[in-house]
Formats: structure tokens, C-alpha cells, sequence
């Protein structure tokens, strides 16, 4: 019989929090038992295995996030479009890192079918419909964004922008580059 008050979206729950505290490598079945003062096997009831477990906090991530970039760029477009889509993952991966890590897991295609990704994806090209691409144009528009942002959003989140030299540039000075950049571009995407 399952414990009572221990759910598998509980249990989620719990890994996802934990994962933003130690890191989703540091997420076992051991650790959640010890949170739930269970032991070990009583988990097996609400997840199959640790895997399951990553996955859970991945789709958790993926919804959350899917939420705060559709109330983020909501009546906005072009380079503010960008600001908010990029914003919102830049500010994700330092106020929940587990959880972050998680959303950058591979999916199985199935369950990435029912996930959040979709809807970023739609999200995504919702963000650029300022800049009028179409077809393969804005599938590699999609991507270029992405690896933009996550790959601006790792790097923050890890502090490694901080190894430079004491009079270098801030953060934020870099990122509003980086916006300028993608505007611009974008905005030329056509023109190829």
C-alpha cells in the first residue's frame, strides 16, 4: 500500500526542488526516500526508476517554462519578442538550475510528443513572427535562438563569464549584444 500523501507528482515535485539545490546528478532514489522518511523500495510505487525520475523533473521543467515565455512574449514582438523569449531562460537556469538541467535532457520521441516542446517550438516561432520567415527559414531560425539562448544561459548560470578581466563588460552589457545581434540578423535573414 502507498504511503499516504506520496504521489508521483509529489515525488517530482520533491526531485525538482532538490535537483535546484544540488544538482540533478546529486538526484537518487536514496535522497527522495530520505526526504519522504521512506525507504527506498516505497518509491517504486510512484516512479520506476531514477531515469523516471529525471524525466518527471524534466517535463515539470518543460511546463514551467512553457508558461513563462507564452506570458512573457505576449503582445510583444521583434527584438522584445527576443528579450523576453531569451530572458525567461536565462533567468530559469539561475533560480532553478536542477530544474533547467533537466529541461535539456533528451526525450524519448513519445514522451517528447506529450511534453512542453511542442508548445516551445510553437512559442518559439510565435516570438519570431516578427520577422516574416517561413518554412525551412524559420526551423533554422528556431534553432539558431535556442542555441543562443541556452547556450547564453549555461554559460551565465555557471559564473563562466566572470573569468575575464576586472574592467570587462557585465553580463547584462553582453547580453543586450547578443539581443542586437540576433535582431539584426534575423531581420537580414531573408535577404540570403
Amino acid at each position: 500500500m502507498p504511503r499516504q500523501g506520496l504521489t508521483t507528482g509529489r515525488v517530482t515535485a520533491a526531485a525538482a526542488d532538490l535537483a535546484d539545490e544540488v544538482g540533478l546528478e546529486q538526484v537518487t532514489l536514496t535522497a527522495l526516500a530520505k526526504h519522504f522518511e521512506v525507504a527506498t523500495p516505497s518509491l517504486y510505487t510512484h516512479v520506476r526508476s531514477q531515469a523516471d525520475v529525471r524525466t518527471g523533473v524534466a517535463l515539470l521543467a518543460l511546463a514551467e517554462t512553457a508558461d513563462l515565455v507564452a506570458a512573457a512574449i505576449a503582445g510583444v514582438s521583434g527584438r522584445a519578442a527576443l528579450a523576453a523569449l531569451g530572458g525567461v531562460w536565462r533567468t530559469y537556469a539561475v533560480e532553478h538550475p536542477g530544474r533547467y538541467a533537466a529541461s535539456r535532457l533528451s526525450l524519448d520521441a513519445q514522451t517528447a510528443a506529450a511534453s512542453a516542446g511542442p508548445r516551445h517550438a510553437d512559442l518559439s516561432r510565435a516570438a519570431l513572427r516578427g520577422y516574416r520567415l517561413s518554412g525551412a527559414d524559420e526551423v533554422h531560425a528556431v534553432r539558431f535562438l535556442g542555441a543562443t539562448f541556452h547556450g547564453y544561459a549555461a554559460l551565465d548560470a555557471a559564473g563562466a563569464f566572470g573569468h575575464g578581466a576586472a574592467d570587462a563588460p557585465a553580463s547584462d552589457e553582453s547580453w543586450e549584444r547578443v539581443l542586437d545581434g540576433l535582431d539584426a540578423i534575423l531581420r537580414s535573414w531573408e535577404a540570403r
